[in-house]
């Protein structure tokens, strides 16, 4: 699937089911509720329902930017994940990531001819030109490039994750010395990626807190979905930690809903229901 530039925060998820690195959890968003040890303040009800139906808001000021960002047309992102897709690769050797690459593109329904490769303190990517003669959707580019993204492992380990949870190992830092920027960089890049089955979701809040084991970055999510004709929008406000052990880098994710109330937009007013 194609995206403009400026859907990139919305709709990481979207593009990633392109390539693989979306979650896919099939849990409800109607989990437990009622966390006893909220890690942020959570604004009201009307401010949370304001950011939820604000169409030009979907994350907070000073939130993770990815690097293709600025692409001027449209792409599609991907990381390259293990033979059961339950993870993304990593490796430290260009070679191996390279040959992964070739593989998975001679793998993918959309292949590309090979652009050039660019890296970072976090990972490999191999740019394509890929192909879209036959395609349906928003854009008329029959062309647009893709990223196709391999881990470094002494950056980011994800070997063993199981991206069906929300909750659970989500992997390995191995920055030294670990540092709240570094976990903070990490979850709200993971969130990027993250599929939720709401057609609004919308991060309130990142907020950083420690203790002298641990680095934790919590995301403040907030999700709206539709009950049906003449009836308001279930909201549902959620918390998602990424907790990090400073030691081992080790790092592990909780996700939790806090709070629901019902809301509606009416002739552009935000109305909270009773």
């Amino acid at each position: 699937m194609k995206v403009a530039t400026p859907l990139l925060i919305l709709l990481m998820a979207i593009l990633a089911a392109c390539g693989g690195s979306e979650s896919t959890h099939t849990t409800s968003l109607t989990g437990n509720t009622g966390s006893a040890n909220q890690s942020a303040t959570t604004p009201a009800d009307s401010q949370i329902a304001t950011l939820v139906y604000d169409s030009s808001y979907s994350v907070p000021t000073g939130f993770f930017v990815d690097e293709r960002s600025d692409t001027n047309r449209s792409y599609t992102v991907h990381h390259i994940l293990d033979t059961s897709s339950s993870y993304e690769l990593c490796t430290n050797d260009y070679a191996v990531a390279l040959a992964w690459e070739e593989a998975d593109n001679a793998s993918r329904s959309v292949q590309g001819y090979y652009v050039e490769s660019y890296d970072n303190a976090r990972y490999f990517e191999f740019v394509r030109e890929l192909s879209y003669e036959n395609d349906v959707g928003n854009v008329d580019d029959v062309t647009s490039p893709g990223f196709a993204r391999v881990f470094k492992c002494n950056n980011t380990n994800r070997n063993g994750v199981d991206r069906s949870l929300l909750s659970g190992y989500a992997g390995v830092l191995n920055t030294h010395p670990l540092n709240p920027e570094s976990v903070r960089v990490f979850a709200e890049y993971l969130w990027q990626f993250a599929f939720f089955p709401t057609s609004r979701k919308k991060v309130i809040a990142s907020v950083a807190t420690q203790t002298d084991a641990t680095l934790r970055q919590t995301l403040l999510l907030a999700f709206s979905s539709t009950q049906g004709i003449d009836r308001c929008d279930l909201v549902e406000v959620a918390e998602w930690q990424f907790s990090a052990d400073r030691d081992s880098g080790e790092v592990t994710k909780t996700f939790e809903i806090i709070r629901r109330f019902e809301a509606n937009l009416a002739n552009g007013v935000v109305e909270l229901c009773d």
